[in-house]
């Protein structure tokens, strides 16, 4: 019991300093029952002035503020909406591309632009093959399956084909964009079969220019760009091929 009165003594006695902005602050005070600090049982009385905010010492220095990132809102960097480029452009349709691929097919002696033809564009094919389609449809024959799963079919043989023949890297991307611009002649020829009868001598003849010239651009175009001279022929083969199937389905 003696010992619990003296650790009690000693509590209260002892100061505890920490420093808060530069200066000390005592939590704990000599016990004095005569100072007006402590009320009737011992405990020490509560100072309101002690909480009060205007006796706290004022913050006088600069806020931080974060520096705005480039690609932040408002900011003059190349994330901002006023230079992000058209939505075509992010989609890789490009129309001059387009225009540049279609002359290429409607004139086969034009030389192909290797940089052009290279790319993997399937709008035009897509839009040609559904040309032809509807156009098939007009005249009575409704060959939408047939269309593109032997377009599919196509496109994965040439690939393999031109793999082995070609001693640069082919891309399917590529074989498909130039074997669907290449149906052009033909979707001329099925629409034309809408107001004329393709099952006789004008009708043959002029299927048979058609095989030619689709398969004549499409090899054209292959060999230049995936340095393929002297394989045109080769090349030409089986194209005409895979474009005389179409045109039976156009004629019949």
């Amino acid at each position: 019991m003696g010992d619990f009165q003296q650790f009690e003594q000693d509590f209260y006695q002892t100061r505890y300093y920490t420093d808060d902005q530069g200066q000390a602050v005592a939590y704990y005070d000599i016990y004095d029952s005569t100072s007006p600090d402590y009320n009737d049982d011992g405990e020490q009385a509560f100072m309101p002035e002690a909480l009060d905010p205007s006796t706290e010492p004022q913050y006088t220095g600069q806020f931080y503020q974060p520096a705005m990132s480039p690609g932040a809102v408002g900011s003059t960097g190349t994330d901002s909406p006023e230079e992000e480029p058209p939505l075509l452009e992010e989609l890789g349709i490009s129309f001059d591309h387009i225009w540049q691929k279609t002359l290429t097919v409607l004139n086969p002696f034009k030389p192909a632009d290797g940089s052009i033809m290279n790319e993997t564009d399937v709008t035009g094919p897509i839009v040609f093959c559904f040309t032809l389609g509807v156009s098939l449809m007009m005249a009575g024959k409704a060959h939408f399956g047939y269309i593109y799963g032997i377009s599919a079919t196509a496109c994965i043989g040439m690939y393999i084909l031109l793999g082995l023949m070609s001693t640069v890297t082919v891309s399917y991307g590529c074989v498909a964009s130039v074997l669907g611009y290449c149906l052009l002649p033909i979707v001329a020829l099925s629409a034309f079969a809408v107001f004329y009868s393709l099952q006789g001598i004008l009708g043959t003849l002029l299927a048979l220019l058609v095989i030619c010239w689709s398969s004549f651009s499409a090899s054209k175009i292959f060999i230049s760009t995936h340095a393929m001279e002297g394989q045109q022929l080769l090349v030409a083969y089986p194209c005409a091929l895979l474009y005389g199937i179409f045109v039976l389905l156009a004629v019949f």
